[in-house]
């Protein structure tokens, strides 16, 4: 009989305010305690008025998205490490 397991990862969002830039760092902790960081900026142009969230928004979803780059691009190095070929 086959036991699932289930498995919790967690990313917490740091969000940072520094005149007209938002910057945003997302960072994923696994189970076994390894961590990886992607970083995301927003700028404000400054004839735009100040919207806070809107900035939050876009810092945060940048950095999302650079983690979801460096997590594949971890995933592929394993893949290219551990898997080798299938010995019969």
């Amino acid at each position: 009989m086959n036991t699932v397991e289930a498995k919790q990862w967690t990313v917490q969002i740091y969000i940072t305010e520094e005149g007209d830039d938002t910057h945003a760092r997302a960072v994923l902790t696994t189970r076994d305690t390894s961590r990886l960081t992607g970083r995301g900026i927003a700028r404000r142009n400054p004839i735009d008025r100040p919207i806070p969230e809107v900035g939050d928004e876009l810092a945060a979803s940048r950095a999302l998205e650079d983690l979801a780059i460096r997590l594949h691009d971890v995933a592929a190095d394993d893949i290219v490490q551990l898997a080798g070929p299938v010995h019969r």
